[in-house]
């Protein structure tokens, strides 16, 4: 990067860290500090419930996956809007009445300790692998910048959020992300413009997105129901919405988000914010990678984007080899190329015999382009098999490097960096919200003072932030990082929303038949999910489902006495 990259990339970040510690102030009680007094605003709390969601990964992955697999993926947030008015309706008024600081505190008002203890567990592996997926990703982008290896760059990212969060706590974390989330807006909207910019004369909007569509890239929509097809409107709108109900309904990192609020009604307009713009938000985003892919049509793009394993093929024994695919790659390229200009030209005369000609010459030269990179990532593999064959998550960043101009590069990497803070420090404050809380305070120090459990509050930020660095050094074996994040959470989401729809609507189903259906669903979702017997996203479903109906089944075979009952509609 140029040095005027390199100051607007330091002053963000600077600027971000310091203005979300002087918003927090000091925090004198654990409800400060892990709560921020329950007194933000609607706006704060969505843009705060967007910002742990979309981290670094959705802006550094998203435009790749776009590149890589087309438009397809925005199906998966279809069922988003859904489970926010089931959220506002069930979740909010009950959480808020009771004014609980995790979401498991319920689970064992209506059921019992090890049910609270159960979720609490499952949500602290489940956010602690995902948080470590998420520090990684700016990770990259440092190595990448800077040629180093990326134990260096996680640790340094890694410790610039523990510091803010550790020190500020929830406010530090929300103020922080309500500036984030406006710069991050701003910047990818540029991101687009200059995209469309870049693309060479006489080729507009309109011709890139025809060409992508010609490439197969702009499947927004797929209507078909396939179980072993991961985006559909079907897995989007059924899997996608027990997948969203029970990321934003049981998981502490954005149930700690809209519990911030001021009020019922200010944390269900949060919500609702959320769920009308996320949608369009993820549309844009990946619109940019379908447009990076047209660009690439007429600009030579890497034959691999990952520079770093690019570099050790070069420096080894095969480096010839690699060298003479890289010139026939080239040779490829130009032809591709040329195939792309004449569909320009069909499309400008508007004949469809031409524009089928032009469409399937376009298609094979793409095709040959694309064989060729499977060879030079086989030679990769062959010498090295730890190889990461999988580049798309730095598809983007490599085009923010090489096309656009100096400052605004900084800017972008900056952003991703902003994402990455915003949703890592909310996972780091809703780890330490469940270990205090649902650890620490209930079978630990039930009586302590408010100092010891803030103390225990901040050494906990530190503890999980060290756990969640160590988790971001093997993040980089789990390919496209924004689909390995939701692949994690599908193993355990399911389970986790099936114990709280039994608590909420199966009013007769009392804690261990629950506590036995969400282990022996859980052991079945793993088998499924590992086995890839079904795509990720129903395994959501299938798991909420299963524990509903062994509860149901174990409490009828061992009748016992009704619970607590909490009426839903409070």
């Amino acid at each position: 990067m140029s040095l005027p990259d390199w100051i607007v990339l330091g002053l963000t970040l600077l600027a971000i860290v310091a203005y979300g510690v002087w918003k927090s102030g000091s925090n004198k009680n654990i409800d400060q500090f892990l709560m921020g007094n329950r007194s933000l605003p609607w706006y704060h709390v969505g843009f705060s419930v967007m910002a742990t969601q979309a981290s670094a990964i959705t802006f550094l992955s998203a435009p790749g996956q776009a590149y890589s697999d087309g438009m397809r993926f925005v199906q998966f947030y279809f069922g988003l809007p859904l489970a926010m008015i089931v959220l506002c309706v069930t979740f909010v008024p009950i959480f808020h009445r009771l004014k609980v600081y995790t979401a498991y505190e319920f689970l064992e008002q209506r059921f019992d300790l090890k049910t609270r203890a159960l979720t609490s567990f499952l949500f602290l592996v489940l956010r602690s692998l995902s948080t470590g997926v998420a520090i990684y990703a700016p990770a990259i982008i440092l190595s990448t910048i800077l040629n180093i290896n990326t134990v260096y760059t996680t640790l340094f990212i890694g410790g610039l959020v523990i510091f803010y969060t550790v020190y500020g706590g929830s406010k530090a974390v929300s103020y922080t992300q309500l500036l984030q989330m406006s710069i991050i807006f701003a910047g990818m909207f540029l991101a687009g413009i200059l995209v469309v910019r870049l693309l060479p004369s006489g080729v507009g909007f309109t011709h890139a997105l025809k060409m992508a569509g010609k490439l197969g890239h702009m499947n927004v929509i797929d209507w078909k129901f396939d179980w072993s097809n991961r985006y559909t409107v079907w897995s989007g709108l059924i899997g996608g919405f027990f997948l969203q109900l029970s990321y934003f309904g049981t998981d502490q990192s954005q149930v700690g988000r809209y519990l911030t609020g001021s009020s019922i009604g200010q944390s269900r307009l949060g919500l609702i914010m959320n769920g009308l713009i996320k949608i369009p938000m993820q549309f844009l985003i990946l619109l940019i990678g379908v447009l990076v892919l047209a660009f690439y049509q007429f600009n030579r793009p890497p034959m691999f984007f990952n520079n770093y394993e690019v570099a050790r093929v070069k420096q080894s024994s095969y480096a010839t080899q690699y060298n003479y695919l890289d010139r026939q790659y080239t040779q490829a390229f130009e032809q591709r190329k040329a195939k792309a200009n004449e569909l320009v030209k069909a499309l400008d005369g508007k004949n469809e015999e031409q524009i089928d000609h032009a469409k399937g010459a376009l298609k094979i030269a793409d095709k040959q382009s694309r064989i060729i990179r499977q060879d030079a990532i086989a030679l990769m593999k062959k010498n090295n098999a730890g190889a990461d064959e999988n580049d798309t998550n730095y598809v983007f960043l490599t085009f923010v490097k090489q096309y656009l101009p100096q400052g605004l590069v900084g800017l972008l990497i900056a952003i991703i960096f902003l994402a990455s803070m915003g949703s890592t420090a909310s996972a780091l404050n809703s780890l330490a919200s469940t270990t205090v809380i649902d650890i620490y305070k209930r079978t630990i120090n039930k009586d302590a003072s408010d100092k010891n459990y803030l103390l225990v509050s901040r050494m906990s930020t530190v503890f999980w932030g060290i756990v969640c660095v160590i988790m971001a050094l093997y993040a980089g074996k789990l390919g496209n990082l924004l689909e390995a994040v939701n692949q994690l959470g599908s193993y355990i989401y399911g389970t986790v929303l099936g114990v709280f729809v039994v608590a909420f609507y199966m009013k007769r189903v009392s804690g261990t038949p629950v506590f036995i259906g969400a282990i022996i669903s859980e052991v079945i979702i793993l088998y499924l999910g590992l086995s890839k017997t079904v795509a990720y996203l129903w395994l959501n479903p299938i798991g909420c489902f299963l524990v509903m109906i062994v509860a149901y089944l174990i409490n009828k075979l061992l009748p016992q006495k009704s619970p607590g009952l909490i009426e839903p509609g409070l």
